[in-house]
Parts: C-alpha cells; sequence; structure tokens
C-alpha cells in the first residue's frame, strides 16, 4: 500500500521524511516541486497534481498551513475527495478548525472513506526527530490500524476521541500556552517595576508552587475533581494576596488587566459564598458560565498523572 504526504513545508518535510525512514512506499506533493527534490532522491514517488496522489494510495497525510489550505486540498474541485478509492484514511495533521474537521470527515464517510483530524505539537525540531505529540480524533478502529505510521510521524500518537477531539486538544493546548505568557509578562512586569532584576525573580519564582510544579498540575486536586472542601488555602486568603498584588500595580501605575480580572472572578466567588473552600473555587465560576461540569474520578486522576494508559 503506498501511504502519500501532501504539504512538505516545515513541519512536513521531517514527518514525510520519516515515513520514508520507516519503509512505507511513499508518494510526495506539494505545490512547490522543489521541496520534494530530496525525498525523491531518497526513494519517495512524485506525483504530479493531489488527484494523482490520490488514486495511487490508500492513507493520506496532510500538513498544511491552515483551514483554506486543507479544504481546497482535500475537497476542492481537484483535492483528494474528487479522485480517492473507498476504504481510504486522511488524517490531516495541520492545525485547522473544527468546523471543517466535521465537514470532511462527513464527506469521506458517504464515500466510503475515513478522515481523522491528527494536528501535532513538537515543532519542525520535534518533526525531523520524530520527537513529536500528536493528538488523534475519529474512528479508533482507523487509528488502531495505522497506529505503525502515526508512530514514525511521531513518538506519541494518542487518540483523544470522535472526529474533532484533536483539533480541539490541539487549539487548548496552544491557547492555554500563550495565556499562561500573557499571565506571567503581566507579573513580571510588576515585579520589574517595583524592582526586582528579571533573572533573579524568575530564579526565585522557580522555587516557590507555581515554579516547581506544571499549571496543569495544579488542577489535580481541586479544578479536575471538583472538589474545593476542605480547602487547602482558603479563597478569602487567596483574595488577600491577589489585593495586595494589584494594590501595588496600581500604586506603580501599571496596567494589570488579567490580574485585574482575577480579583474581580475572587471577589464575585467571595460575595457567593466561597469564601472559606478552597482558593481555586473561583474558577467555578467560569464552568457555570459555559454550562460545563467537571468532577472526574480521583482514581483516573492518579491514574493520569502515574502516566498509566487510560484509553
Amino acid at each position: 500500500m503506498r501511504v502519500g504526504f501532501i504539504g512538505l513545508g516545515r513541519m512536513g518535510q521531517g514527518m514525510a521524511r520519516n515515513l520514508l525512514r520507516s519503509g512505507v512506499q511513499l508518494v510526495v506533493f506539494d505545490t512547490n516541486a522543489r521541496a520534494a527534490e530530496r525525498l525523491v532522491d531518497d526513494g519517495a514517488e512524485w506525483a504530479p497534481s493531489v488527484r494523482e496522489l490520490a488514486r495511487r494510495c490508500g492513507v493520506i497525510f496532510t500538513s498544511l498551513p491552515g483551514p483554506v489550505q486543507v479544504e481546497a486540498v482535500v475537497l476542492g474541485r481537484e483535492g483528494v475527495l474528487s479522485s480517492m478509492s473507498p476504504g481510504l484514511a486522511l488524517f490531516d495533521l495541520s492545525t485547522s478548525s473544527l468546523a471543517l474537521a466535521h465537514r470532511i470527515h462527513g464527506a469521506f464517510a458517504e464515500k466510503g472513506a475515513s478522515m481523522l483530524d491528527a494536528p501535532v505539537s513538537g515543532g519542525p525540531a520535534g518533526a525531523e526527530s520524530g520527537r513529536l505529540v500528536l493528538w488523534v480524533g475519529g474512528d479508533r478502529d482507523v487509528y488502531d490500524r495505522h497506529l505503525s505510521l502515526l508512530q514514525a510521524i511521531g513518538e506519541a500518537p494518542r487518540h483523544v476521541g470522535p472526529i474533532g477531539a484533536g483539533t480541539v486538544t490541539k487549539l487548548v493546548h496552544n491557547l492555554s500556552g500563550y495565556m499562561i505568557m500573557l499571565s506571567l509578562a503581566e507579573a513580571f512586569s510588576l515585579g520589574v517595576k517595583a524592582g526586582v532584576e528579571p533573572l533573579e525573580l524568575w530564579t526565585a519564582l522557580r522555587l516557590g508552587v507555581v515554579g516547581k510544579r506544571s499549571p496543569l498540575d495544579l488542577l489535580t486536586q481541586q479544578f479536575l475533581p471538583g472538589r474545593y472542601e476542605p480547602a487547602s488555602f482558603a479563597l478569602e486568603l487567596a483574595h488577600k494576596d491577589v489585593a495586595l498584588a494589584t494594590s501595588m500595580a496600581r500604586e506603580l501605575g501599571i496596567p494589570m488587566r488579567l490580574a485585574n480580572l482575577t480579583m474581580a472572578e475572587m471577589t464575585e466567588a467571595l460575595a457567593s459564598g466561597l469564601g472559606e473552600e478552597d482558593s481555586r473555587a473561583f474558577l467555578k465560576l467560569q464552568l457555570e458560565r459555559a454550562g460545563v461540569e467537571i468532577a472526574v474520578d480521583p482514581d483516573r486522576i492518579r491514574a493520569a498523572v502515574d502516566g498509566a494508559d487510560l484509553t
């Protein structure tokens, strides 16, 4: 069976090369034919078009800049859908949109084919070395059947749920990272303006709870199980600390948008009678606004922290 790869940019180049190294018959296409030269020299087949690649292959990987390109390559008049055979499996490695993943999945299902969204994390260096995470959403049987191909691309493929779950996971991952970085930039602006040298501040913060544990780890004791009593540290005390920090920021004339929002959330939680619950109890306000309930069994949390496969 031939495996196709469409999109040989900074990410696609390394992933396609690792597939080729795994011994598969690889067929490649990119709008820039020169991007495929080294792969072809090493044994890959060149396809002159997306349609031709789709005719030759039983499995296709796409690695494209975004939803516009994914839609054109997969659903366009000259795209994969127009020429594929029943039974084809498409793994979209791009960071794309949830709505488009559902559209492609539905169009493929009508023709007896499968589409799984499988965005990756690890950057170009990870793509070259194979040290990528793949978050895959879609049919579990198709995932299991092609697991060896996914493992050739990245060391940590993980099936995270039905179609679209991979895209959701990737977008939540990236959004979380940038939000955390913005909050740290805001906090550091306060610390430096107040007179602490940046590297000394960074080094000192690493000794505290926030520095010793991942922000994700900090969610395991109250937020994920949905249990905020008994309090490890009371919300009313945390509110006092944030009030002192935001007061210092005002004295120094520093805009603190995220800190002020956090303060407002904590104040609202206190007014709701949550002051004696754990300091993280104010997070319940966002869940209530979203209409989401999070209450994970503590045994499952412990197994996940220990690295057990819960799927």
